[in-house]
């Protein structure tokens, strides 16, 4: 059904990565000369313009790898390889990659990538094995009621934590301490009942990293995430700050972690908290797909190297895949948001003003870095529909925009770049709501050298 030399099967993949789905498509087509075919619930009209051909089947129906297999009959002898894109697929999208001879990481194990609660599970069953390896394994239990919050609370009054067992992008995450109003907590948790909630033993430790990579291929990121109540993610920093102990045990825990889920060939995002000697590690979740929050994408600036090119050549064996990763500089995803609780759509900055601009010069300027040092890579706005927004976020979803930087100076600490250029985001954007106050004057006015122009 193609002329093409063969066709490269999507299963599922996240709404945030509809510019992933289209780059992996296109160098499907340019590299190998190869159609791309998407299963996907629901597709919608964009989703038909991303592949050549779309399939709509839900990968959490009981009985997607059979349907699928039916479904992709017309192709069966054309298809080369597949690649799993979503959580919501990572048992069954395996399932279907086996039941179609491909390559494929194990359908069997996969479900501890998906269910927080499982992956638990799966760490007792080895607590000895992985104690052994300085892992610590949290106590985890489902709870579907006040009296089950209650008891797990009497057991752990030190604190502990409460979230959905199967949701990504950090929503519903509640930090919970000694003393809270545990009605008022299950109320919170309230909309994930129904696809399960957990409760967990805090993990102990302050730092939070994730081991990422493709195969055997691993790079190893820090994770910047707000304190209090609503740990949410504000930004991810690559490399990380870590000496040789630090680096070997988040390599051990993550080692560990893609063992349990079985992770082989495919990618991981293994998230991961590290004691302050760093000798001691706790998974906090683990992930059989590529990072979000564009981790990739930084990799791509501090290394050189395409993850995404590297996994379409992996799975259709084909490729140099380097066996080692050296940073060429220092680059970080930022969560932007809003000074003030409010309603917001970004139509409602005018034309005229570039609050990202304006915070980037200052950021430069605060920290006296030399022309160049800092430099844009990508701005994108979350949402372009109206939302109320609060200037405290509870998850990922509550803010306004989110950039990709990076920095070329050696002596600055990209960690005080980033909180620095969200304080100026929120300032920058408070101006350009507010036509009464004008814009800062930017470096270019300071120090006489010209800003690079970016939307």
């Amino acid at each position: 059904m193609t002329s093409r030399r063969g066709t490269l099967l999507i299963v599922d993949y996240n709404l945030s990565r509809v510019a992933d789905v289209i780059h992996m498509a296109d160098y499907a087509d340019r590299r190998y000369n190869m159609a791309t075919i998407l299963i996907r619930a629901n597709p919608t009209q964009l989703d038909h313009g991303l592949c050549d051909h779309v399939i709509a089947l839900d990968p959490l129906a009981p009985d997607f790898a059979e349907a699928a297999y039916e479904a992709l009959s017309p192709w069966c002898d054309s298809i080369r390889g597949g690649i799993v894109f979503s959580d919501n697929a990572v048992q069954s999208g395996a399932a279907l990659l086996e039941r179609l001879g491909l390559d494929a990481d194990s359908a069997a194990l996969a479900l501890g990538a998906f269910s927080k609660l499982e992956y638990r599970r799966a760490e007792a069953r080895y607590r000895e094995v992985l104690q052994a390896q300085r892992v610590m394994v949290p106590d985890c239990v489902p709870i579907t009621s006040l009296v089950e919050l209650q008891q797990f609370a009497e057991t752990h009054p030190e604190g502990f934590v409460i979230k959905p067992s199967c949701e990504g992008n950090n929503r519903g995450v509640v930090m919970v301490k000694g003393g809270d109003d545990l009605p008022r907590v299950l109320d919170e948790v309230a909309p994930y009942l129904a696809g399960g909630v957990i409760c967990e033993q805090t993990i102990p430790y302050r730092r939070e990293f994730s081991f990422d990579g493709l195969g055997s291929l691993s790079f190893i990121t820090e994770k910047v995430s707000a304190s209090g109540r609503y740990p949410v993610e504000v930004a991810q920093i690559i490399p990380a700050r870590v000496n040789q102990t630090e680096r070997e045990t988040l390599r051990r825990a993550g080692s560990l972690a893609n063992w349990l889920v079985g992770q082989r060939d495919g990618p991981f995002h293994n998230e991961i908290k590290l004691s302050d000697d760093g000798r001691v590690a706790a998974v906090v979740e683990p992930n059989r797909r590529p990072a979000g929050m564009k981790i990739w994408t930084l990799a791509n600036m501090v290394y050189g190297v395409d993850f995404y090119h590297l996994w379409i050549d992996a799975v259709l064996g084909d490729g140099f895949k380097p066996s080692t990763l050296e940073a060429r500089c220092h680059a970080a995803t930022v969560m932007l948001g809003v000074k003030n609780d409010c309603w917001f759509v970004p139509s409602d900055v005018p034309g005229s003003r570039k609050p990202f601009v304006e915070a980037l010069a200052e950021t430069a300027y605060r920290h006296r870095l030399p022309e160049g040092a800092l430099r844009p890579n990508e701005f994108a706005w979350l949402s372009q529909e109206r939302r109320f927004v609060a200037a405290m976020p509870k998850d990922n979803g509550d803010f306004v925009a989110c950039a990709c930087v990076s920095l070329h100076a050696g002596s600055a600490d990209i960690r005080d770049i980033v909180s620095t250029l969200r304080e100026c985001w929120t300032e920058a954007l408070e101006r350009a709501l507010s036509p009464a106050l004008p814009a800062t004057s930017s470096r270019s006015e300071r120090t006489g050298s010209p800003l690079r122009t970016f939307a």
